[in-house]
């Protein structure tokens, strides 16, 4: 979750509905939908807040943060969630991903032990150990790993500035960059599975759209132009085809906003630009599909649903 202006915005919208729902109990709805069939199916019901899946590059495992912790739980659901350990990296949100030979999990934590509360991004093996702070300063918050392996993409703010940019640095935590400098957010980087492209969300025209540039931050494009949407978070398929992305309905929030407890939908489009389509309304928001989570197959992609019950 980002911090700054969106912490506060969405603060003031979950103090609206806390009355409501602070007597009923929220449950985490962990699925996987074939965008062929337009079905989908139920891995796992959680109670309390799961978020943001990754599908493995093996195909066997989807991971997702909760409570600050990583889990990882078998894709056909019928084991339970295995723990995996990040050290000091032990108040994780719900930006990570997982590298592409699937050896290392990068992910964003809050720096508890300085007192800082900020987030900075970490590398740590996939099956659990020592966290590599990769980011010295915050705020910082991981999004995208570059196919060859060397970089990471994030969004994040720097000497106090009240925006958060697009920036790369290497996996070793030097050469920082930031690529875009535009008035007001620029979110959720990710590559291209050929590594020559990032794709990220900007609401510098209005609205939250779909943007996409080179590698190293030139010819920045417009790929949405949804006027009744606000458009976050663009996943493309392994294969290089589609882009899955979340999308709040114009009015619910603004545009710079990315909060739980909304109804949403999930569209679908081509990579190489064309009209985007609906392909599933839902209850959810942050937390629903934060991170890249296509199977290997580029058929399927998980994401998380949310109901309150009694």
């Amino acid at each position: 979750m980002k911090s700054l202006f969106i912490v506060a915005a969405a603060a003031a919208l979950c103090c609206l509905n806390m009355n409501a729902q602070q007597q009923q109990k929220k449950v985490s709805i962990l699925q996987i939908m074939n965008v062929k069939t337009g079905k989908t199916a139920v891995v796992k019901e959680f109670p309390g807040i799961i978020e943001a899946p990754n599908w493995t590059p093996d195909g066997k495992w989807l991971v997702y943060n909760s409570n600050g912790k990583l889990y990882k739980i078998a894709v056909d659901g019928k084991s339970d969630p295995i723990l995996i350990p990040t050290g000091e990296a032990n108040n994780c949100n719900n930006d990570h991903v997982i590298s592409k030979d699937g050896k290392q999990i990068g992910i964003s934590s809050s720096v508890i032990k300085d007192k800082s509360y900020s987030s900075v991004v970490y590398t740590v093996p996939f099956e659990g150990g020592e966290a590599k702070r990769i980011t010295p300063d915050g705020m910082s918050y991981l999004h995208g790993w570059s196919p060859d392996l060397k970089t990471l993409a994030f969004c994040g703010s720097r000497n106090g500035a009240r925006q958060l940019d697009v920036y790369t640095i290497s996996v070793n935590g030097d050469n920082e960059k930031q690529l875009t400098t535009t008035d007001g957010l620029d979110d959720g980087p990710e590559y291209s599975p050929d590594g020559k492209q990032i794709w990220f969300n900007s609401v510098r025209t209005g609205l939250m759209q779909i943007w996409r540039m080179n590698a190293d931050g030139s010819n920045q494009t417009q790929m949405t132009f949804d006027k009744d949407f606000n458009s976050w978070f663009a996943h493309i398929s392994p294969n290089g085809k589609l882009i899955v992305y979340i999308a709040y309905h114009k009015g619910d929030l603004e545009p710079g906003q990315h909060v739980a407890d909304k109804n949403v939908v999930l569209r679908l489009m081509p990579a190489k630009g064309g009209t985007p389509k609906t392909i599933l309304q839902l209850f959810g928001g942050q937390g629903t599909l934060n991170v890249n989570s296509w199977a290997p197959d580029s058929k399927r992609f998980a994401f998380v649903s949310y109901r309150y019950e009694k």
